[in-house]
């Protein structure tokens, strides 16, 4: 479906090909067309999200006698309407983006500008409201608590207080924990530099790169667990985090994004996600002191505006700037 229709984008261009050969066009045509609809697919995570939001839409439609495709401005506020009861703002706007690319796919407009859906959606907003459920931050006393009681004899418990390790200290997202490959990391004298050939940021493949230093404490030292967990793997290139089985036996096969959330709750408990590695991150290091250059450095953020959105810190007495006035 996606490479016929998204062929229909460039018949315009392909006017421009009249002198040439009929193959040739043929070729630029299937090229363009897998371009285009490479361009418009976004990233394996997005496609995942996207077929998950849209197979719950595909149902929708079928139960209440709605058309899915081209979808009616009707359709998208009946729709839009229905998930406000059970779905926060966040979720109906990426369900609707879904449903979206879908359209441009097809060669379709949705009819998102149309007067009565946005005065629906602008209904939806002002009653249910905007703010987002955000992953809590865990304290440095309770990580180093929590590491402490991790028995690293196990090939399981060592890869898991590896993982936490590495994830918090790279603010690494769990997507890209458990791409990394041994290959990606060059460990020095003081350290490591862990190279990351994508991320949600970073989708055309260029250089990003984290630095990881040694810790005075062993017990809390990134690297020293990350060579330990290296030397117990049979092979030196392919996936970093593979799963442990029964027996505790170490396979080949890549953790997945899942897994890391899973790992986090096991230890942390429920309240926590695998964001909170990355939220932790940055919300320790901004009491400690560190600006947001330096913790854009390691998290990757374009703006100093998602550092502030992701700092979490709770205690209004912390970090507050009424004790820096001399009163």
């Amino acid at each position: 479906m996606g490479t016929k229709k998204v062929m229909v984008m460039n018949s315009e261009v392909l006017k421009t090909e009249k002198g040439l050969p009929l193959h040739v066009g043929e070729v630029l045509s299937q090229k363009m067309a897998d371009y285009a609809r490479k361009g418009l697919e976004g990233s394996a995570n997005t496609q995942r999200a996207y077929q998950s939001d849209l197979k719950y839409f595909r149902i929708w439609c079928s139960e209440n006698g709605q058309v899915e495709m081209p979808a009616s401005a009707a359709t998208l506020a009946a729709y839009a309407s229905h998930l406000a009861d059970t779905h926060k703002w966040a979720s109906i706007n990426r369900k609707l983006a879904a449903i979206r690319k879908l359209h441009e796919l097809s060669n379709y407009d949705l009819p998102t500008k149309d007067r009565a859906f946005r005065a629906v959606m602008e209904g939806i907003k002002r009653t249910n409201g905007v703010r987002q459920k955000q992953a809590p931050a865990f304290k440095m006393r309770e990580l180093k608590n929590i590491l402490r009681e991790i028995d690293t004899t196990t090939n399981a418990g060592l890869r898991d207080k590896s993982l936490i390790l590495l994830g918090f200290a790279g603010a690494y997202r769990r997507s890209e924990l458990v791409s990394l490959n041994i290959e990606d990391i060059h460990f020095s004298d003081d350290g490591a530099v862990i190279s990351l050939s994508k991320s949600k940021t970073n989708q055309y493949g260029e250089a990003e790169e984290k630095a990881f230093f040694f810790s005075p404490e062993a017990d809390f030292c990134p690297i020293r667990t990350l060579k330990n967990w290296i030397s117990r793997l049979e092979y030196t290139t392919g996936p970093l985090f593979v799963r442990v089985r029964k027996g505790d036996k170490i396979t080949d096969k890549r953790l997945n994004d899942m897994t890391v959330y899973e790992t986090v709750k096991k230890y942390f408990g429920e309240r926590y996600s695998a964001h909170s590695l990355r939220a932790s991150f940055i919300t320790i290091a901004k009491i400690n002191g560190a600006d947001d250059s330096e913790i854009m450095r390691q998290s990757k953020h374009k703006t100093s505006l998602m550092i502030q959105r992701y700092t979490r810190i709770e205690d209004i007495k912390q970090h507050n700037a009424a004790t820096k006035l001399g009163l």
